[in-house]
């Protein structure tokens, strides 16, 4: 039986999952202020160094799915606690590095920290009352964008005004903090899902997931007709495929492939990959123009440490917003959040062409672009698990986090091919030119009007997974009329 706890404090549940998602996904940003310093601190070459960034996105990307599945076998709080371990770990290993083998490692584990996003979101359906459930997961949702946006100017202002190792030190004692508060406030949650751990699945999925994330993220530095690139792209292409094939025939899959074709499943990651392209395009642009000198005619000269403040009330913005896009998801149904946040996404990147000259237009931009984010990230949590078993909410939900991820990491790469090649030269220095950069937020429009277009296909009337009722909230999986 579950523990009637959570029905008398549920406020104290989701404030503390809220702060586990914000710290793990702080970790995403932790080191962007210290890239350009990585080479010398670590006495490795620049492109070396990138791989302190890379070693995160795969780590988080490879073990995500996998936490996710042992969450619904062995319970989520559980396996909550198991991830704030190398979130610990490896910030101290990060703390104490001096060379560039340990913190590739660090940063590798703290990326698998992130599976505490997906683990929070299904708990919550396992601890919170009907009538708190909706707005409590659009919260959890929004953590990964406002984690990442404080994330920069707090890091940056860590880096400035500290020593780079205060930075690491920082996020141990958070991640201390989050695995305490997870120990003594949530109450347990029992697994769901029967069976065991399919590893052979894991093994095939991770490699394919490294293969296809190294190919896309390291395309640019390796050249994308390289060996190298098409090697990984091709062997991704056989691993996956392979990975799926055993899937579908594993008694105990790691992903049940099945269920993911339900078409509210399928659709819904489908928008998930285009809504974390359209999500990471305007980040990528709108730092840089902040930060380029004034002696283009469109940089706006501003320190790390500005850029970050400009940045972040647009993370922020995600957490006010939360509460509105569930209260839409109650009376009109997550389909119709999705949308909405989609098509605000596309205004907001609409109205750069016309704000990109000031930091305060870019303020706006950003900031609305965010709104569209919160509706839809709020919103995707709700449509996987209203078409799911809840005995595989915590897989479903992790999966779909892995798509999100997906979609940033295309987004880096496709963005990051569009000014490479349309360039100015400066004081003997390439760089993006200003057409680059209205083109790759046009390309963010598009790829969020996409996403609409995408919803817009999903079923209308939600179906309840054979043999049980889906999530008992009607604020989190009405369905639509």
């Amino acid at each position: 039986m579950e523990d009637s706890t959570p029905a008398r404090r549920p406020g104290g549940i989701v404030t503390v999952m809220a702060v586990a998602g914000i710290v793990a996904s702080l970790m995403q940003t932790l080191v962007v202020p210290l890239v350009g310093e990585l080479p010398k601190l670590l006495g490795t070459s620049a492109s070396n160094a990138s791989w302190v960034i890379t070693a995160t996105l795969l780590a988080g990307a490879v073990t995500t799915p996998v936490i996710g599945r042992l969450g619904d076998l062995y319970g989520k709080r559980r396996m909550m606690l198991v991830c704030a371990v190398p979130l610990i770990a490896g910030s101290v290993i990060c703390a104490l590095a001096g060379s560039l083998v340990p913190m590739i490692v660090g940063r590798g584990m703290q990326g698998m920290g992130m599976g505490l996003i997906p683990l929070g979101i299904s708990a919550l359906r396992d601890l919170l009352p009907p009538d708190r459930l909706g707005p409590s997961i659009a919260l959890m949702s929004s953590s990964m964008g406002i984690g990442g946006a404080l994330g920069l100017p707090i890091s940056a202002a860590l880096a400035e005004y500290a020593s780079w190792r205060v930075l690491f030190w920082v996020s141990a004692a958070l991640s201390v903090l989050v695995g305490a508060l997870i120990r003594l406030l949530v109450p347990a949650t029992p697994g769901r899902a029967s069976g065991r751990l399919d590893v052979a699945g894991a093994l095939g999925l991770g490699v394919g997931l490294v293969c296809l994330l190294l190919g896309v993220s390291k395309g640019g530095d390796w050249g994308w007709s390289s060996g190298t690139t098409l090697g990984l792209l091709g062997a991704a292409l056989v691993a996956l495929l392979g990975w799926g094939r055993w899937e579908l025939r594993a008694g105990d899959p790691l992903v049940d492939l099945r269920v993911t074709a339900r078409p509210q499943v399928l659709l819904t990651n489908l928008a998930s990959i285009v809504v974390g392209f359209a999500m990471y395009a305007q980040a990528l642009v709108v730092m840089q123009i902040l930060q380029l000198p004034e002696a283009t005619g469109y940089g706006l000269g501003q320190s790390m440490l500005a850029a970050g403040l400009w940045m972040a009330p647009s993370g922020l913005m995600m957490m006010v917003v939360s509460p509105i896009g569930a209260r839409l998801s109650a009376a009109r149904g997550p389909k119709v959040t999705l949308i909405v946040g989609s098509l605000v996404m596309a205004l907001g990147y609409g109205s750069s062409m016309v704000l990109l000259g000031s930091t305060w237009g870019l303020l706006v931009v950003t900031c609305v672009c965010n709104i569209g984010v919160g509706f839809a990230y709020g919103s995707m949590p709700a449509l996987i698990m209203g078409a799911v078993p809840r005995s595989e909410t915590a897989a479903a939900n992790s999966f779909n986090t892995l798509m999100r991820s997906i979609g940033t990491t295309v987004s880096a790469a496709v963005v990051g091919v569009v000014l490479s090649q349309m360039t100015v030269s400066l004081g003997g220095h390439v760089l993006p030119s200003e057409a680059g950069f209205r083109t790759g937020m046009l390309v963010g429009c598009g790829a969020a009007l996409l996403a609409a277009a995408v919803t817009l296909a999903l079923p209308g009337r939600r179906s309840a997974p054979p043999g049980e009722s889906c999530v008992p909230a009607a604020s989190l999986a009405r369905s639509e009329r």
